[in-house]
């Protein structure tokens, strides 16, 4: 009797562990991205939001983060990555893939956004409610933002005039940056920003354009000579980005569990990814004052030239967006109110 009475308690013992373990770990979100973990938007955002997931959901849910492709691919890929269930979610760039997603183009326009990268978030996940929700239909958005304003750095002495762009090979990170970058007499050359150094170093390029986030870890102050930002209380481009999850992994989650997907998700959570560039621009730009490179900021009659190229280039999209069945106009009104909307 005492021995039944002991091993019954033992095997109680051991379902109990058992069903502890199963519901602590219930469910595994393996979620990509393709720079290092201390980056702006990994450290920043991507971090305390798999914290946040894990302990809303009192550890049913576990997030492990994979930085700079650590589960193979290219950055180009991780959108395809996400819907074909390769990764559980992952961290995309639209413009990785010219012309597939016209509607998030809009906020790469020049001088569209405004220079707070929360403040145009949120705009932009508005935005994506509006207009590219069925373009993204192929995966569950959890969030939606843009980077902070972006700066050229390059070999040798500051931009001071558009006309110092004449002739230089610079790297750009989207179709409409890489159009401004050609119109100025640059020659764009598109590559996803963890090649950017290499291609520094060996003189492929002269210079590119990034956001002070990236620079640091990147090495990129260590490398180029000089940065310029663009005046105003306008980024001159932006790239959009989408952290997103396969959608059948998603649905098979039970209610609850999609409940606090949900409650990290949309225009807060979007603004809380804008918010971690905006600071690591203020972190980084501090670490590379220090390096003495010379530093200007494009303004005046030159920042005037830039914004009467971007509004022709603006002209432009919409007349080509709206030959292919889009309201372009539409979407950049749209745009445009909603950044001035949480702009102020």
């Amino acid at each position: 009797m005492k021995f039944t009475l002991k091993a019954a308690l033992a095997g109680a013992v051991a379902m109990t562990m058992t069903a502890g373990a199963s519901f602590a770990q219930e469910v595994t979100l393996r979620c990509q991205h393709f720079v290092s973990p201390k980056s702006a938007v990994p450290f920043y955002f991507m971090q305390p939001w798999a914290d946040n997931v894990m302990a809303d959901s009192d550890g049913r849910i576990k997030v492990e983060l994979y930085p700079a492709m650590q589960l193979g691919g290219k950055p180009p890929a991780l959108y395809d990555q996400i819907r074909d269930g390769v990764i559980d979610c992952g961290w995309a760039l639209p413009a990785y893939t010219p012309g597939r997603f016209p509607e998030t183009e809009v906020f790469e326009l020049p001088f569209m956004t405004s220079l707070s990268a929360e403040a145009s978030s949120k705009a932009f996940w508005e935005f994506y409610e509006k207009h590219a929700t069925e373009r993204l239909s192929d995966i569950h958005v959890v969030a939606v933002h843009v980077h902070g304003p972006g700066v050229v750095h390059k070999k040798g002495d500051p931009i001071m005039a558009t006309s110092d762009f004449n002739g230089l090979k610079l790297r750009g990170p989207s179709r409409q940056a890489n159009a401004l970058l050609k119109t100025l007499g640059a020659t764009p050359v598109g590559m996803p920003v963890p090649a950017f150094p290499e291609a520094l170093s060996k003189g492929v390029v002269d210079g590119g354009v990034i956001p002070w986030e990236i620079v640091v870890p990147l090495k990129v102050h260590e490398l180029a000579d000089s940065h310029t930002e663009i005046g105003g209380d306008r980024a001159m481009y932006n790239t959009t980005f989408i952290w997103g999850m396969n959608k059948d992994k998603y649905n098979s989650l039970p209610d609850d569990l999609k409940a606090v997907i949900d409650a990290n998700s949309g225009l807060e959570a979007s603004g809380l990814a804008g918010k971690a560039m905006d600071t690591g621009d203020e972190v980084m730009l501090e670490i590379v004052k220090k390096t003495g490179n010379p530093m200007h900021t494009l303004d005046g009659a030159p920042l005037d030239e830039l914004k009467a190229i971007g509004a022709a280039q603006t002209e432009a999209w919409i007349a080509d967006i709206t030959a292919k069945g889009l309201d372009g106009q539409a979407m950049v009104d749209d745009a445009t109110a909603l950044v001035a909307k949480h702009s102020q």
